[in-house]
Protein backbone atom coordinates (compact mmCIF):
# COMPACT_ATOMS: atom_id res chain seq x y z
CA UNK A 1 0.00 0.00 0.00
CA UNK A 2 3.10 2.38 0.44
CA UNK A 3 3.82 1.96 -3.05
CA UNK A 4 0.08 3.38 -4.11
CA UNK A 5 0.04 5.89 -1.41
CA UNK A 6 3.49 6.98 -3.36
CA UNK A 7 1.98 7.53 -6.41
CA UNK A 8 -1.20 8.26 -5.52
CA UNK A 9 -0.59 11.56 -3.19
CA UNK A 10 2.53 12.86 -4.87
CA UNK A 11 1.70 12.93 -8.42
CA UNK A 12 -0.63 16.11 -8.30
CA UNK A 13 0.60 18.16 -5.23
CA UNK A 14 -0.30 21.42 -5.49
CA UNK A 15 -2.58 23.79 -3.67
CA UNK A 16 -6.14 25.48 -2.98
CA UNK A 17 -7.77 24.94 -2.51
CA UNK A 18 -7.68 23.00 1.26
CA UNK A 19 -7.37 18.98 1.42
CA UNK A 20 -4.61 16.90 0.03
CA UNK A 21 -3.14 16.08 -3.62
CA UNK A 22 -4.97 16.96 -6.44
CA UNK A 23 -4.34 13.79 -8.14
CA UNK A 24 -6.51 11.92 -5.37
CA UNK A 25 -9.26 14.65 -5.43
CA UNK A 26 -7.61 17.25 -2.68
CA UNK A 27 -5.80 20.23 -3.29
CA UNK A 28 -3.83 22.52 -1.03
CA UNK A 29 -4.68 25.42 -1.66
CA UNK A 30 -6.87 25.12 -4.70
CA UNK A 31 -9.71 27.85 -3.92
CA UNK A 32 -11.92 27.34 -6.83
CA UNK A 33 -13.92 30.91 -7.42
CA UNK A 34 -16.32 30.36 -10.28
CA UNK A 35 -19.51 32.73 -10.46
CA UNK A 36 -19.99 34.87 -7.46
CA UNK A 37 -23.25 35.28 -6.13
CA UNK A 38 -24.36 38.91 -6.96
CA UNK A 39 -23.75 41.46 -4.30
CA UNK A 40 -23.33 45.58 -4.12
CA UNK A 41 -22.29 45.83 -0.75
CA UNK A 42 -21.25 42.48 1.16
CA UNK A 43 -22.13 38.40 1.55
CA UNK A 44 -21.32 35.50 3.57
CA UNK A 45 -21.97 31.86 2.49
CA UNK A 46 -21.37 28.43 2.45
CA UNK A 47 -20.21 26.22 -0.58
CA UNK A 48 -20.00 22.46 -0.50
CA UNK A 49 -17.21 20.89 -3.35
CA UNK A 50 -16.65 17.16 -3.90
CA UNK A 51 -14.17 15.49 -6.04
CA UNK A 52 -13.71 11.64 -6.71
CA UNK A 53 -10.28 10.06 -8.02
CA UNK A 54 -9.45 6.57 -9.12
CA UNK A 55 -5.99 4.65 -8.94
CA UNK A 56 -4.49 1.29 -10.08
CA UNK A 57 -1.06 0.52 -11.01
CA UNK A 58 -0.13 -0.25 -14.14
CA UNK A 59 2.72 -2.57 -12.74
CA UNK A 60 0.49 -4.39 -10.17
CA UNK A 61 -2.91 -3.91 -10.93
CA UNK A 62 -3.99 -5.66 -7.35
CA UNK A 63 -2.64 -2.58 -5.84
CA UNK A 64 -5.99 0.64 -6.24
CA UNK A 65 -7.36 3.60 -4.46
CA UNK A 66 -10.80 5.13 -4.48
CA UNK A 67 -10.66 8.42 -2.75
CA UNK A 68 -13.58 10.43 -2.17
CA UNK A 69 -12.97 14.24 -1.01
CA UNK A 70 -15.22 16.53 0.33
CA UNK A 71 -15.35 20.27 1.51
CA UNK A 72 -17.15 22.67 3.34
CA UNK A 73 -16.24 26.64 2.72
CA UNK A 74 -17.28 29.44 4.96
CA UNK A 75 -16.54 32.16 1.88
CA UNK A 76 -17.37 36.27 1.88
CA UNK A 77 -17.10 39.04 0.11
CA UNK A 78 -16.84 42.82 1.05
CA UNK A 79 -16.96 45.67 -1.80
CA UNK A 80 -14.70 48.19 0.68
CA UNK A 81 -15.60 51.13 -2.27
CA UNK A 82 -16.07 51.09 -6.12
CA UNK A 83 -13.31 49.86 -7.04
CA UNK A 84 -11.85 47.65 -4.01
CA UNK A 85 -12.91 44.15 -3.23
CA UNK A 86 -12.16 41.30 -0.74
CA UNK A 87 -12.80 37.86 -1.00
CA UNK A 88 -11.79 35.22 2.01
CA UNK A 89 -12.12 31.42 1.75
CA UNK A 90 -11.80 29.05 5.34
CA UNK A 91 -12.33 25.78 4.21
CA UNK A 92 -13.09 22.30 6.19
CA UNK A 93 -12.45 18.95 4.77
CA UNK A 94 -13.53 15.49 4.78
CA UNK A 95 -11.20 13.04 3.12
CA UNK A 96 -12.10 9.36 2.52
CA UNK A 97 -9.97 6.76 0.73
CA UNK A 98 -11.07 2.88 0.13
CA UNK A 99 -7.80 1.00 -0.70
CA UNK A 100 -6.08 -2.31 -1.23
CA UNK A 101 -5.32 -1.71 2.52
CA UNK A 102 -8.46 -0.62 3.97
CA UNK A 103 -10.38 2.43 5.02
CA UNK A 104 -9.00 5.95 5.66
CA UNK A 105 -10.75 8.89 6.87
CA UNK A 106 -9.06 12.29 7.74
CA UNK A 107 -10.61 15.80 8.52
CA UNK A 108 -10.11 19.13 10.02
CA UNK A 109 -9.59 22.67 8.85
CA UNK A 110 -7.85 23.81 6.22
CA UNK A 111 -6.01 27.07 5.14
CA UNK A 112 -7.31 30.19 4.83
CA UNK A 113 -7.50 32.71 1.65
CA UNK A 114 -7.80 36.01 1.63
CA UNK A 115 -7.87 37.88 -1.72
CA UNK A 116 -8.25 41.98 -2.74
CA UNK A 117 -9.42 42.56 -6.28
CA UNK A 118 -8.76 46.05 -7.84
CA UNK A 119 -11.13 47.00 -10.52
CA UNK A 120 -8.75 48.06 -13.31
CA UNK A 121 -11.95 49.37 -15.49
CA UNK A 122 -15.32 49.25 -15.52
CA UNK A 123 -18.24 50.23 -18.89
CA UNK A 124 -21.65 50.34 -18.46
CA UNK A 125 -24.89 51.42 -21.09
CA UNK A 126 -28.45 50.26 -20.96
CA UNK A 127 -27.77 46.51 -22.55
CA UNK A 128 -23.52 46.44 -22.20
CA UNK A 129 -21.59 46.38 -19.05
CA UNK A 130 -17.86 45.18 -18.22
CA UNK A 131 -15.83 45.67 -15.76
CA UNK A 132 -11.87 44.30 -15.01
CA UNK A 133 -10.45 42.96 -11.61
CA UNK A 134 -6.92 42.10 -11.10
CA UNK A 135 -6.18 41.06 -7.58
CA UNK A 136 -3.48 39.27 -5.21
CA UNK A 137 -3.81 37.48 -1.91
CA UNK A 138 -2.13 35.19 0.57
CA UNK A 139 -3.36 31.85 1.75
CA UNK A 140 -2.30 31.29 5.06
CA UNK A 141 -0.70 28.44 7.18
CA UNK A 142 -4.31 27.82 9.28
CA UNK A 143 -4.19 24.26 8.36
CA UNK A 144 -2.28 21.10 10.05
CA UNK A 145 1.33 20.39 9.19
CA UNK A 146 3.43 18.35 10.64
CA UNK A 147 6.07 15.12 8.62
CA UNK A 148 8.88 13.72 9.41
CA UNK A 149 12.38 13.82 8.55
CA UNK A 150 13.81 10.49 6.81
CA UNK A 151 10.13 8.84 6.48
CA UNK A 152 10.48 7.03 3.18
CA UNK A 153 6.82 7.96 2.37
CA UNK A 154 7.10 11.72 3.38
CA UNK A 155 5.62 13.22 0.19
CA UNK A 156 2.53 10.79 0.51
CA UNK A 157 2.21 12.12 4.27
CA UNK A 158 2.91 15.82 3.42
CA UNK A 159 -0.04 15.65 0.76
CA UNK A 160 -2.23 14.05 3.60
CA UNK A 161 -2.08 17.14 5.80
CA UNK A 162 -5.08 19.16 6.03
CA UNK A 163 -2.77 22.42 5.60
CA UNK A 164 0.44 23.28 3.03
CA UNK A 165 2.63 24.13 6.47
CA UNK A 166 3.36 27.14 3.86
CA UNK A 167 2.41 31.16 3.07
CA UNK A 168 1.82 31.74 -0.32
CA UNK A 169 0.56 34.46 -2.87
CA UNK A 170 -2.30 34.40 -4.98
CA UNK A 171 -2.65 36.25 -8.13
CA UNK A 172 -5.64 36.68 -9.44
CA UNK A 173 -7.62 38.06 -13.12
CA UNK A 174 -11.64 38.56 -13.42
CA UNK A 175 -13.17 39.85 -16.53
CA UNK A 176 -17.35 40.06 -16.19
CA UNK A 177 -18.93 41.31 -19.06
CA UNK A 178 -22.80 41.57 -19.92
CA UNK A 179 -24.90 41.68 -23.53
CA UNK A 180 -28.49 42.05 -22.45
CA UNK A 181 -29.25 38.63 -20.32
CA UNK A 182 -26.21 37.04 -21.60
CA UNK A 183 -22.98 37.42 -19.57
CA UNK A 184 -19.24 35.64 -19.88
CA UNK A 185 -17.26 35.66 -16.60
CA UNK A 186 -13.84 34.30 -16.91
CA UNK A 187 -11.44 34.16 -13.82
CA UNK A 188 -7.34 33.49 -13.98
CA UNK A 189 -5.25 32.77 -11.08
CA UNK A 190 -1.57 31.67 -10.04
CA UNK A 191 -0.73 30.29 -6.71
CA UNK A 192 2.89 30.62 -5.51
CA UNK A 193 3.98 28.90 -3.22
CA UNK A 194 6.74 29.28 -0.50
CA UNK A 195 8.45 26.74 1.00
CA UNK A 196 7.86 25.57 4.50
CA UNK A 197 9.31 24.91 7.88
CA UNK A 198 10.00 20.90 6.96
CA UNK A 199 11.40 22.19 3.93
CA UNK A 200 8.86 20.85 1.24
CA UNK A 201 7.52 22.90 -1.21
CA UNK A 202 4.28 22.22 -3.31
CA UNK A 203 4.16 23.18 -6.83
CA UNK A 204 3.20 26.15 -8.04
CA UNK A 205 -0.56 26.16 -9.49
CA UNK A 206 -2.41 27.77 -12.43
CA UNK A 207 -6.05 27.85 -12.76
CA UNK A 208 -8.47 29.46 -15.90
CA UNK A 209 -12.14 29.19 -16.00
CA UNK A 210 -14.94 30.55 -18.14
CA UNK A 211 -18.54 30.56 -17.58
CA UNK A 212 -21.48 31.67 -20.09
CA UNK A 213 -24.44 32.19 -18.50
CA UNK A 214 -28.08 33.65 -19.55
CA UNK A 215 -30.46 35.21 -16.76
CA UNK A 216 -33.96 34.31 -16.51
CA UNK A 217 -36.20 36.87 -14.79
CA UNK A 218 -39.46 36.49 -12.95
CA UNK A 219 -41.57 38.41 -10.20
CA UNK A 220 -39.06 36.92 -7.62
CA UNK A 221 -36.70 34.64 -9.28
CA UNK A 222 -33.49 34.82 -11.31
CA UNK A 223 -32.25 31.44 -12.93
CA UNK A 224 -29.11 31.88 -14.45
CA UNK A 225 -27.91 28.27 -16.47
CA UNK A 226 -24.46 28.61 -17.22
CA UNK A 227 -22.03 26.54 -19.45
CA UNK A 228 -18.00 26.81 -18.48
CA UNK A 229 -14.98 25.18 -18.79
CA UNK A 230 -12.24 25.11 -16.55
CA UNK A 231 -8.11 23.98 -16.74
CA UNK A 232 -5.88 23.57 -13.57
CA UNK A 233 -1.81 22.94 -14.01
CA UNK A 234 0.04 22.49 -11.41
CA UNK A 235 4.21 21.77 -11.35
CA UNK A 236 6.24 19.39 -9.84
CA UNK A 237 6.33 19.66 -5.86
CA UNK A 238 9.87 19.74 -4.18
CA UNK A 239 11.85 18.52 -1.00
CA UNK A 240 14.60 20.02 0.32
CA UNK A 241 15.22 21.97 -3.26
CA UNK A 242 15.15 18.38 -5.48
CA UNK A 243 11.94 17.95 -7.61
CA UNK A 244 9.89 14.91 -6.75
CA UNK A 245 8.58 12.03 -9.38
CA UNK A 246 5.35 12.50 -10.52
CA UNK A 247 3.92 15.05 -9.06
CA UNK A 248 2.44 17.88 -11.19
CA UNK A 249 -0.25 17.73 -13.91
CA UNK A 250 -2.45 18.88 -15.89
CA UNK A 251 -6.54 18.89 -16.05
CA UNK A 252 -9.20 20.44 -18.46
CA UNK A 253 -12.93 20.16 -17.19
CA UNK A 254 -16.66 20.67 -18.57
CA UNK A 255 -18.72 22.59 -16.29
CA UNK A 256 -22.59 22.54 -16.32
CA UNK A 257 -24.75 24.74 -13.50
CA UNK A 258 -26.78 26.83 -12.64
CA UNK A 259 -27.81 29.73 -10.12
CA UNK A 260 -31.45 31.00 -8.57
CA UNK A 261 -31.54 34.42 -7.16
CA UNK A 262 -34.31 34.62 -4.25
CA UNK A 263 -33.89 38.57 -3.30
CA UNK A 264 -30.84 38.38 -0.91
CA UNK A 265 -30.24 35.05 -1.16
CA UNK A 266 -28.18 33.11 -3.97
CA UNK A 267 -28.42 29.27 -4.31
CA UNK A 268 -25.87 27.91 -7.23
CA UNK A 269 -24.66 24.54 -8.20
CA UNK A 270 -22.52 22.95 -10.96
CA UNK A 271 -20.65 19.77 -12.22
CA UNK A 272 -17.46 19.16 -13.74
CA UNK A 273 -16.64 16.52 -15.77
CA UNK A 274 -12.93 15.75 -16.81
CA UNK A 275 -12.05 16.34 -20.78
CA UNK A 276 -7.91 15.52 -21.08
CA UNK A 277 -5.81 14.69 -18.02
CA UNK A 278 -2.29 14.09 -17.75
CA UNK A 279 -0.72 12.78 -14.31
CA UNK A 280 0.88 9.85 -12.45
CA UNK A 281 1.33 8.43 -16.16
CA UNK A 282 -2.33 7.68 -16.77
CA UNK A 283 -2.59 5.66 -13.42
CA UNK A 284 -4.90 8.17 -11.50
CA UNK A 285 -8.32 9.37 -13.09
CA UNK A 286 -10.18 12.10 -12.06
CA UNK A 287 -13.32 11.06 -12.43
CA UNK A 288 -16.36 13.80 -11.01
CA UNK A 289 -16.12 17.94 -9.18
CA UNK A 290 -19.30 18.84 -8.31
CA UNK A 291 -19.51 21.96 -6.01
CA UNK A 292 -22.64 23.63 -4.38
CA UNK A 293 -23.58 27.01 -2.28
CA UNK A 294 -25.27 29.60 -0.89
CA UNK A 295 -25.02 32.58 0.58
CA UNK A 296 -26.64 36.08 2.17
CA UNK A 297 -25.56 39.26 0.70
CA UNK A 298 -26.65 42.26 2.70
Amino acid sequence: MKKILSVLLISFAVPATVNACEICGCSLGNYYIGLLPHFKHHFIGLRYQYGSFNTRLKDDPNEFSNDRYETLELWAGWNLSRKFQVLAILPYTFNHQVSDAGVTDLQGIGDLAVLVNYQLFSQSSPRFTQQLYAGVGLKLATGSFAIEEGDPDIAAVANTQRGSGSTDILLNLMHHITVGNWGINTTAGYKINSTNREEYHFGNKFTANSFVYYSLQSKKIITSPNLGITYEQSRKSELTGAKIDLTGGSLLMASLGAEFGFGKISVGCNVRLPLTQNFADGQTRSTLKTMAHVSYAF
